[in-house]
């Protein structure tokens, strides 16, 4: 078996929370405990929200975690841009083969008129859907219209389908699925300013760089019957193996409150909270180490790591959990490391002079050490 490559591919909108951090952390595993590579990849086709600095924040945070990689920004790699914004040649000259295939269409409808369809089916006690009107418009026609008109590319289903009723596929957390190809619209590959859609783009990347194995948060499974016909579409050979790891929640069952991790690691980070005992605690979110040992090292967890034991069940963050990973990690730390961590903080707090590192290092050592 060749070894796998896995990506983890956030958007630059915002910071790095616990349920993305746990995403990163399990392809890393994955790819570490099978001598594998883990490819960072840049979703950045939202211009109006994605920024650099959230970019540079991710990257810092995942360092921060440990947790570095083989290929994408800021590292070589054969399979790039790892940026979705510079990949956008890629994304239209696929599309325009699918059109030319007649497994998708240019469609003209405009924002008000997919509205008022969508309002039209809700009142009629309807699940709101494009109806494919464009779909019926003659190939010779469509063409002609696109030299004056601007169009999105939409994925033609029933011809992608090939005459299947149902689009299966298996995941390894949650076994063998089938989705009625009729509860499937016709949906956007390419949209009319020319920007991908996500279910369009993630599956040229993950087909281009070669991803094995597909290993994402539960909230992408209603993607994946979308995304499977795609694959069939642009010639996929075979499916990478889905991995669809268990929702996140707080002690009471209740989506994070900001308190319960919903917030940025910064906000972790300010709060003093070691690397070693997030990646800890992060770890045992959906996933339950063999022998029920739960304080873990990285290395620790590379070597036990095993898409086999994970849980289908909603994983459950509690704050006094990582306090409690926190302390003992921090008692068996080496004092040059737990010197190092409260420099890193005391400096963040402007309590120690930036401008004397030695001496504020030798200083906050013997300060942890108390």
């Amino acid at each position: 078996m060749s070894a796998p490559r896995v990506r983890f591919a956030p958007s630059p909108t915002g910071d790095l929370h616990v349920g993305n951090a746990r995403t990163a952390l399990f392809n890393w595993l994955y790819a570490r405990s099978r001598a594998g590579v883990f490819v960072l990849r840049i979703e950045d086709t939202d211009a109006a929200r994605s920024a650099p600095e959230h970019e540079a924040r991710l990257a810092d945070d995942l360092r921060w975690l440990g947790l570095g990689w083989d290929e994408g920004i800021d590292e070589d790699g054969a399979r790039g841009p790892y940026r979705q914004s510079e990949r956008f040649p890629l994304y239209a000259e696929r599309a325009e083969r699918l059109v030319e295939r007649g497994v998708a269409y240019p469609c003209f409808c405009s924002t008000i008129e997919l509205e008022e369809e969508r309002t039209a089916q809700r009142a009629a006690g309807g699940a709101p859907h494009y109806s494919g009107r464009c779909r019926r418009i003659p190939r010779a026609e469509a063409a002609a219209r696109r030299r004056s008109e601007p169009a999105a590319i939409r994925f033609n289903v029933a011809a992608g389908a090939g005459g299947e009723v149902m689009v299966t596929f298996t995941d390894r957390v949650h076994g063998r699925i089938a989705f009625p190809v009729t509860q499937i619209g016709d949906f956007v590959l390419m949209r009319r300013d020319g920007r991908p859609s996500y279910n369009f783009a993630v599956v040229v990347d993950d087909l281009l760089m070669e991803i094995s194995h597909v290993i994402r948060g539960d909230d992408h499974l209603s993607n994946t019957p979308r995304q499977v016909l795609v694959y069939g579409a642009l010639g996929a050979l075979s499916l990478p193996e889905f991995v669809h790891l268990p929702l996140i929640t707080g002690p009471e069952g209740a989506p994070l409150s900001k308190r319960e991790g919903s917030s940025s690691l910064g906000w972790f980070r300010e709060r003093g909270y070691p690397p070693e005992a997030l990646v800890n605690a992060l770890a045992l979110l959906g996933w339950s180490p063999p022998g029920g040992q739960e304080l873990l090292t990285i290395e620790e967890l590379v070597a036990r790591f095993d898409l086999g034991r994970l849980s289908k069940a909603p994983a459950i963050f509690d704050l006094k959990k990582l306090d409690s990973l926190a302390s003992r990690h921090m008692a068996r730390m080496p004092p040059a490391r737990l010197a190092a961590l409260a420099a890193e903080h005391l400096l963040r707090a402007g309590l120690l002079p930036p401008d004397r590192p030695v001496v504020g290092l030798a200083w906050a050592g013997r300060l942890a050490m108390r």
